[in-house]
C-alpha cells in the first residue's frame, strides 16, 4: 500500500491536557502505515488509552475508543484498520494461546500496545516490526510528558 507518510513526530512533547496528547497521537498516527506496531509504556492513568484515542481518530474511527484492559484487545474500523491491545492483566505470554496476538496484530492494521514489556519477546520472535515507542509520563495535573521514538 503506498500511503503519504508523515515524518515520526520524534522527540519529547509536553502536553496540558487530554486535547493535546490526543492531537500528538494524530501527528504520530500521520506517520503510520498498515502493518505498524506501536508500544506505548507509561504508569496507570499516563494517558496510553487518551493516546489511541487521538490517534485512532485521526485514523477515521469513528465510534466509541475505550480501554481494552478487560478484554485485551479492541479493533476498530477506520481508513485503515485499528487494533488497541492492553497487557496489563497478563502476566506473561507464556501460558497464553499464541493466536492472541495474530487477532490483533496484522499487515492490513496499525496496531497499538499498551504495556508492551509483557509481549517484547513474543513480538520480536513473532517477527512483527515495531514502527515506534510512545512513552506517556504524569507531569501534574493533566499535562503530560510524551516521548515518541522510531523502534
Amino acid at each position: 500500500m503506498s500511503e503519504r507518510r508523515e515524518p515520526l513526530p520524534t522527540g519529547v512533547h509536553a502536553t496540558a491536557g487530554p486535547i493535546e496528547t490526543e492531537a500528538l497521537a494524530a501527528r504520530v498516527a500521520a506517520a503510520l502505515a498498515p502493518g505498524d506496531v506501536v508500544l506505548l509504556s507509561g504508569e496507570l492513568g499516563a494517558g496510553k488509552t487518551t493516546f489511541v484515542r487521538g490517534a485512532a481518530r485521526a485514523l477515521g474511527v469513528t465510534g466509541a475508543v475505550t480501554s481494552p484492559t478487560f478484554t485485551i484487545g479492541r479493533r476498530y474500523d477506520g481508513r485503515v484498520g485499528v487494533s488497541h491491545l492492553d497487557l496489563y492483566r497478563l502476566g506473561g505470554l507464556e501460558d497464553e494461546d499464541p493466536a492472541l496476538l495474530s487477532d490483533y496484530i496484522g499487515p492490513e492494521r496499525i496496531t497499538f500496545v499498551e504495556w508492551p514489556e509483557i509481549a517484547e519477546a513474543a513480538l520480536a520472535e513473532a517477527g512483527v516490526a515495531v514502527a515506534a515507542r510512545v512513552r506517556l509520563e504524569h507531569a501534574g495535573g493533566d499535562r503530560r510528558t510524551i516521548t515518541v521514538a522510531p523502534a
